[in-house]
């Protein structure tokens, strides 16, 4: 193999090197990132549970008043 030809393929080697690192940190920040709405998520559903509960028990109690 000429040495040209063993320079071009080590460069290829290294920008494939590089480029795996790249995309590494990039999937580590997407899953870091989707860890982070699963809670922000869960977060709202459960505010959304609880205002749906405080919700109900005020109609009731409207509910309750209407009936005296």
């Amino acid at each position: 193999m000429s040495e040209d030809r063993f320079q071009a393929l080590s460069e290829k080697v290294d920008d494939l090197i590089d480029r795996h690192a790249d995309m590494k940190r990039e999937n580590q920040l997407l899953k870091a990132n989707e860890i982070s709405w699963h809670s922000e998520r869960k977060q709202l559903k459960d505010n959304n549970k609880d205002a749906k509960l405080k919700l109900m028990s005020v109609l009731a109690r409207l509910k309750a008043m209407d009936q005296s």
